[in-house]
């Protein structure tokens, strides 16, 4: 057998494909290992993509599923619901780090503040608005008077700000809400 090709015998396949599979999930387990990404901001680390694709798959499995149960209704998956810790994850990369390096924040005239707010996960998140520049954003450990408020669990909330279905509830100036829309 030469390496990096697959044996031709279906029993010798196997092993090769199971040897494979266990190198791959060892070159992947350390998640502070050393990997090249696409996304300056991101830490240059396994466990960056971990995350990233975590979120990119389970953004797309919602979509399969509203599209399979054919509703876009909130309620219509009740089987797919994120915990609070992984849905305030995904909050959190749109937020802080994807939205920051959107390149089109001049197209934006708003102004003023966003309170994301994941309640069952205790986290919030301040986003100040100013026209043309990028956002900033902060995490927050206190609600705050703001223009629009974006509340509820962490699964509603993730839902809402990555522009799914959603039960979160939107109070407030909803224009300030476009410019973090996800991409």
């Amino acid at each position: 057998m030469t390496p990096g090709q697959p044996p031709a015998e279906w029993t010798e396949l196997l092993a090769w494909w199971d040897e494979q599979l266990h190198g791959l999930l060892a070159e992947l387990a350390d998640p502070a290992a050393p990997a090249w990404l696409p996304w300056g901001r991101y830490p240059g680390t396994t466990g960056s993509w971990a995350r990233r694709q975590a979120h990119e798959a389970a953004i797309h499995r919602l979509d399969a599923e509203h599209a399979l149960a054919g509703s876009a209704d909130p309620s219509a998956v009740p089987s797919l619901v994120f915990g609070p810790a992984f849905a305030a994850d995904g909050i959190d990369e749109l937020i802080a780090w994807i939205l920051p390096t959107r390149a089109k924040w001049d197209q934006f005239a708003v102004s003023g503040s966003v309170l994301v707010h994941a309640a069952d996960a205790g986290r919030m998140w301040r986003v100040v608005l100013h026209p043309g520049q990028p956002g900033t954003i902060d995490p927050v450990t206190a609600a705050f008077e703001a223009d629009v408020t974006v509340a509820g669990t962490a699964d509603a909330v993730y839902r809402r700000v990555w522009g799914r279905p959603s039960h979160a509830s939107v109070t407030g100036d909803v224009r300030l809400l476009e410019p973090l829309a996800a991409p």
